[in-house]
C-alpha cells in the first residue's frame, strides 16, 4: 500500500484513473445517493400519510440535492415504485441468480420473514393505498422468476413456452394471494410453513 505509483499507462485517463474506474466510483455514488432516499422516503411513510410526505422533506432526511433528485426520479411516487421494483427484482430472482439446487420455484421464507418484519411499513403502504402497487407489480416479476425456475428444472422439457408462461403466471398469483392472506391474518404461521405450503400446492398443479 506504500511505495511509488506504477507509470502511467496509456488506458489511463488523465490523472491515472482509469475510464471504467471513474464510472464504477460513479455508479456506487448513484447507488448510495438512490440507498438514502429510498430509506428516507420509506422511513417518513411510517411517521406520518405519504400524502403530508414532501419531495423536500425525503431530500432533508436523506442530504441530497433537489437537482440530484430530479435527475433521477420525477417525484416521491417514481422513488417508491423504484423501491418496489428493486426488491421484487432482488427477489423474483434469487434462487436462479444463486444457482440454488432445489424444487424451490420463488424464495417464499425469504420473503415473507422480510416483509413479516416490516409491518408497521405495510400498514403505512396500506393506509396510502400503495400496497396494491407493491402487489400489482409483484405478479409481473413473479411471473418471469417463476418461469426461470420451472425451466431450470427440466421437469418440462417438451412443454411449449406459452403454456410454460401460463403456468406461471398463475403460480405467481396463487404466491401473491397466499401472502395477502398471510398478511391479513397478522403473519401468525412461520415464513417456513408457508414456502412448503406453497411449494406443496405449487408442484401438485404442475403438470
Amino acid at each position: 500500500m506504500s511505495g511509488n505509483p506504477p507509470p502511467r499507462s496509456k488506458k489511463h485517463a488523465p490523472g491515472g484513473i482509469k475510464a471504467s474506474e471513474r464510472r464504477r466510483g460513479s455508479d456506487q455514488r448513484v447507488r448510495r445517493t438512490h440507498q438514502r432516499l429510498r430509506l428516507a422516503l420509506l422511513t417518513l411513510i411510517q411517521e406520518r400519510p405519504i400524502g403530508d410526505v414532501t419531495v423536500q422533506d425525503v431530500l432533508d432526511r436523506a442530504l441530497v440535492g433537489r437537482s440530484t433528485f430530479y435527475l433521477h426520479f420525477r417525484g416521491k411516487d417514481d422513488l417508491l415504485l423504484s423501491q418496489f421494483e428493486l426488491f421484487l427484482e432482488m427477489m423474483s430472482t434469487a434462487l436462479s441468480v444463486r444457482k440454488e439446487k432445489s424444487h424451490r420455484l420463488a424464495p417464499v421464507v425469504e420473503m415473507f420473514a422480510h416483509i413479516g418484519e416490516q409491518q408497521k411499513l405495510v400498514r403505512a403502504l396500506r393506509d396510502c393505498g400503495r400496497l396494491k402497487d407493491f402487489f400489482e407489480l409483484a405478479e409481473g416479476y413473479f411471473a418471469r422468476g417463476i418461469a426461470q425456475r420451472l425451466t431450470e428444472s427440466k421437469r418440462f422439457p417438451n412443454l411449449p413456452q406459452r403454456d410454460l408462461d401460463a403456468r406461471a403466471h398463475a403460480l405467481a398469483g396463487s404466491l401473491l394471494s397466499l401472502l395477502r392472506w398471510w398478511l391479513d391474518r397478522g403473519a401468525k404461521e412461520p415464513a417456513q410453513e408457508m414456502d412448503e405450503l406453497f411449494h406443496r400446492m405449487a408442484w401438485s398443479g404442475v403438470r
